[in-house]
């Protein structure tokens, strides 16, 4: 991409998702970045503003094994910059936390406990796929612990009811930060050094002589259309970003989980677990929820991917409560702690998957339209290369050419 760091910039950003708002953070911190020459405006679709779909309701996990080997080499790095830049730890819950394969069954629950598969209404069953980047307070009994493999910090699940433990990563390789704080902080501090936020609804591009030249609009408060004229648009729209790029190949994939706040009493140490629990009520079901526990005593937990439809608008997302009882039953059966908690939060969100494997798709399309630049398709580890994609990206605008890794495998013009 031809790009000069002397020439005015009018970049429109579409989604204030993790790729659109640390892409703003990261354009704002460019060395050649001017407010006085760059302007940046994100547009994001929800009423409600930034991370409102996955961005906001995903678990927030941030790995070195996380896939692709591209970006994870650029984002953890850049995660452990933003935090001690930013005091990340207080502002958005950075942390390093264990992580292992928890496998065992679950306890028998009153009779009207619902356990059902986790699969939400409408759907058909899709795995997460995020273990694919891996190679591989009661009366506690340390020998038995020990033969089990439970750190002895694992006290929130049931010894009696786990048959084993398993680390998947080495200490050090696996953090989190909670979503939507995250998303927000960065939008926060992009609008610090003059990034503007738009809550409004992006309907077509402009494209010109094979360039693009804006985005046209809808604002949310007032319903009134604009064209906002642009010299470089980034789609980050997630799962809908195909309703601006017809020919991309994304799809989506629905997941529910759930939030959890534990007694103030209970200790809930900083492990995420992926689970296998054989289910005692329903003989030869087993259920794999994944539980992130955080600070604050707050416990997140989901379930597995369903193949819903998406809708028209990310505030327009069906939430399915039988699935979000579901996934409580089974992760409070194997805790004794998380049964005797609250939960606060049901939710669903869809995440953009890149139908022909692979991906995610990011980087320049002059094939479409000079200035067009894609970053969508992440999964479920958007939130864990949102700072690796945004720094190339930002590199992209400001220097014409990516410098900090090569993404050629990523590049549009490998998938449409």
């Amino acid at each position: 991409m031809n790009s000069s760091t002397d020439s005015p910039k009018e970049i429109v950003i579409i989604g204030a998702g993790i790729i659109g708002c640390s892409t703003a953070y990261q354009l704002t911190r460019h060395p050649s970045f001017s407010a006085a020459t760059t302007t940046i405006k994100v547009i994001e679709a929800s009423k409600h503003g930034p991370a409102q779909g996955a961005s906001g309701k995903a678990g927030g996990l941030v790995a070195k094994w996380a896939y692709p080997k591209e970006l994870v080499s650029i984002s953890f790095a850049e995660h452990v910059k933003l935090a001690k830049e930013h005091n990340g730890q207080v502002r958005w819950g950075w942390r390093y936390v264990g992580c292992g394969s928890w496998e065992g069954k679950g306890a028998i629950l009153p009779e009207d406990a619902d356990f059902g598969d986790g699969v939400g209404a409408g759907g058909r069953r899709k795995s997460l796929e995020k273990t694919f980047g891996l190679e591989g307070g009661r009366k506690s009994d340390p020998v038995s612990r020990k033969r089990k493999g439970l750190p002895d910090d694992l006290l929130w699940v049931d010894e009696s009811l786990t048959h084993s433990y398993s680390p998947m990563a080495a200490h050090g390789d696996t953090a989190q930060v909670h979503p939507f704080l995250f998303t927000n902080s960065m939008m926060d501090l992009a609008i610090e050094k003059g990034a503007e936020l738009i809550l409004g609804r992006a309907t077509s591009l402009n494209i010109s002589d094979g360039k693009v030249t804006g985005v046209d609009i809808i604002y949310n408060d007032s319903g009134k259309r604009e064209t906002l004229s642009a010299t470089h648009v980034i789609l980050a729209a997630g799962a809908w970003s195909p309703s601006l790029l017809p020919s991309l190949p994304i799809s989506s994939t629905r997941a529910h989980s759930i939030t959890i706040h534990a007694q103030p009493s209970v200790d809930i140490a900083p492990y995420v677990l992926f689970t296998e629990i054989a289910l005692p009520e329903r003989r030869g079901l087993t259920v794999s929820p994944e539980i992130y526990a955080r600070p604050g005593n707050e416990i997140y937990a989901c379930g597995p991917g369903d193949d819903s439809l998406l809708p028209k608008n990310v505030d327009d997302v069906i939430l399915d409560e039988v699935a979000c009882e579901s996934i409580w039953n089974h992760v409070s059966s194997i805790s004794p702690e998380l049964r005797a908690g609250t939960v606060d939060k049901r939710q669903a969100c869809f995440l953009p998957i890149v139908e022909t494997g692979g991906g995610p798709i990011v980087g320049a399309a002059p094939h479409i339209a000079q200035g067009l630049i894609i970053a969508t398709g992440h999964t479920c580890w958007g939130i864990s290369n949102a700072p690796g994609t945004a720094k190339a990206l930002s590199e992209l605008v400001m220097d014409g050419h990516i410098q900090c890794a090569n993404l050629r495998k990523l590049e549009p013009s490998n998938y449409l």
